[in-house]
């Protein structure tokens, strides 16, 4: 099968891994040169992984490489992720599977991702499925053990994503509850920027566990607003995915809130970043869309004073702690 990878980064790159694995022809695209020419030319990504790629894998920065592909994927930034669907359109068979597996909302619409791909490719009759859950790809690459989730309302659509790209480390299990998943996996940024500030204020294991429950359930109040179903966020995409990002030095969202935490402002990491870190994004609508429809969110509130309102994270760690006392 002819499957396309629109993004050569990172996770990308690791996915990629896998379907080459799994005998299919892969062909990636990207802006990048000095990565597209990487993949191509030395079989490395070598800006993100030490680790050899499947020397099958193609790259290219030309666009119409993806023509006659029956599953493209779209493993670009959340902010890129409707100009770059715009782009590629033309160039799709319909009835294609696009599978996203960016994490976050359109950044003006707010949005979640699938209904941002539905309406870019509705003349395609484009199909779409989520492919996400705790995974990091630096562990992916090396074929470590990975479960993630394959959501859609499509069941076949979800069923032909989850067989592509099963392996023996690489399992897909399917959900059907896209509201549920998509929040879950966007929020859980959220909270890891929030894990990442504890730690470099040198708190322990207590306060990442506190932080980590009162999280969850701060993500399963947005979510369960929204119409997801409370048990989505006791799966991969809400609890699992909160495990991994909120306790790995691997998660871009968790080393952010680590040099915001250590410096104690978030002042010079945002004048001197370089890397996507979704759940800066994902922070300030979640912050609008929750004081909109005045959903309770005081983890996700107090990460927006420090990211936006210069406000120090030993003080927001405090007035976290300073609540109104309550049942749990």
């Amino acid at each position: 099968m002819k499957i396309s990878i629109l993004g050569t980064g990172s996770w990308g790159s690791g996915l990629a891994q896998v379907l080459a694995d799994n005998g299919h022809e892969v062909q990636m695209w990207g802006k990048e040169i000095t990565e597209v020419e990487d993949i191509q030319n030395n079989h490395h990504n070598s800006k993100f992984f030490t680790a050899a790629l499947n020397p099958s894998i193609k790259a290219s920065t030309d666009i119409q490489v993806v023509k006659g592909s029956q599953i493209v994927l779209m493993a670009v930034p959340s902010i890129a992720l409707e100009s770059v669907a715009k782009q590629v359109s033309p160039y799709l068979e319909e009835g294609v599977i696009i599978v996203n597996v960016a994490k976050g909302f359109h950044p003006i619409s707010h949005e979640r991702l699938s209904v941002v791909l539905q309406k870019a490719f509705q003349n395609k009759q484009a199909r779409i499925v989520s492919l996400i859950g705790p995974s990091h790809a630096e562990e992916v690459v090396l074929r470590l053990l990975t479960s993630i989730n394959a959501v859609s309302e499509d069941e076949e659509a979800s069923r032909i994503v989850q067989e592509v790209f099963s392996n023996h480390y690489f399992r897909v299990y399917r959900n059907y509850d896209l509201i549920g998943a998509e929040i879950g996996v966007a929020l859980k940024n959220v909270m890891a920027i929030a894990s990442g500030i504890l730690d470099g204020l040198g708190q322990g294991d207590n306060a990442r566990a506190a932080l980590m429950t009162r999280g969850l359930a701060e993500i399963s109040r947005y979510g369960i607003y929204f119409g997801s179903k409370p048990e989505t966020f006791l799966g991969l995409d809400g609890v699992g995915d909160l495990i991994v990002t909120c306790t790995s030095r691997h998660s871009r969202n968790f080393m952010a809130g680590y040099e915001i935490g250590r410096e104690d402002s978030a002042k010079k990491f945002l004048e001197n970043n370089q890397k996507t870190v979704e759940g800066m994004y994902a922070c300030k609508i979640v912050y609008l869309e929750a004081k909109k429809h005045h959903i309770d969110m005081p983890i996700t509130n107090e990460v927006y004073a420090v990211l936006y309102e210069g406000k120090k994270p030993s003080q927001a760690m405090i007035d976290l702690m300073a609540r109104e006392l309550k049942e749990e």
